[in-house]
């Protein structure tokens, strides 16, 4: 497909914009592929490129919190298999089930979130201690999350992050660190399935992806320097941006 050229420096800011705020607190989906489907994009191929441009972002966020010693991929070695594993699962159920329910259940999922970090607000300030032995909890869930990331997507980051400060006593840096490990790892899996059946625009991806890549880089630097107090607002925020947008697309609109 040919468009305007307006439209690629557009994209580039896009994915810039997205990066940004997806390493802080998660969300970017929710920017970038509204955009790609704005342009004319058909949904299976808007779909498969954000997950192309959105890889270029979680990947670079991931390596720079571990460049920055803020997660130890160490600690989270079998995360990642599960995770990765999840989230191919996921992606080839997303063909064959209906994903209604679970538009209609996030919304209350994320509401819950939100109420208990307000009741709770020193939640996420300081390592806490573990609730869960970290081998048990990350199977647990970097199958389920993985799965939901790979089948439906939408406030992926907020449950990994959540739960990674309510189970394991992570503050809010560490969690947001180890949560773009597990992004990074359920979107390059689910990836290779949308690029097995052929449904990513690669120049498209590339570019966002490499304002994916600036985006991170200041994202990650913002999380490093300012701590967990900077990154629970942002984080809220965007929990109750991408509550909005299911409640939207699945109760109002009706969609899927």
């Amino acid at each position: 497909m040919h468009y305007a050229l307006w439209i690629y420096p557009l994209l580039f800011l896009t994915g810039c914009f997205a990066g940004t705020v997806d390493t802080i607190a998660g969300g970017g989906g929710i920017i970038t592929l509204p955009v790609l489907l704005s342009i004319g994009m058909p949904a299976p191929l808007a779909i498969g490129t954000s997950k192309l441009q959105a890889s270029f972002g979680s990947v670079a966020a991931a390596w720079h919190f571990v460049r920055a010693r803020a997660i130890d991929l160490r600690s989270c070695a079998i995360g990642i298999c599960a995770t990765f594993f999840g989230s191919v699962a996921g992606a080839e159920m997303v063909r064959r089930l209906d994903s209604r329910f679970l538009g209609k259940l996030i919304p209350w999922l994320l509401c819950g979130i939100v109420v208990y970090a307000i009741l709770r607000p020193d939640v996420g300030n300081k390592d806490r201690r573990s609730r869960w032995p970290a081998p048990v909890f990350f199977v647990t869930f970097g199958l389920g999350l993985g799965f939901y990331d790979g089948f439906f997507g939408p406030g992926t980051g907020s449950f990994w992050t959540i739960s990674l400060v309510l189970v394991l006593g992570y503050n809010f840096v560490k969690a947001t660190a180890c949560t773009k490990v597990m992004n990074a790892t359920s979107n390059v899996a689910a990836l290779a399935i949308f690029l097995a059946a052929g449904r990513v625009d690669f120049f498209i991806g590339i570019l966002m992806g490499l304002g994916q890549l600036v985006g991170a880089r200041i994202g990650s630097h913002l999380v490093v320097t300012r701590g967990a107090r900077f990154v629970r607002p942002v984080f809220l925020t965007m929990v109750v941006i991408v509550m909005l947008n299911v409640i939207y697309k699945y109760f109002i609109q009706g969609q899927r």
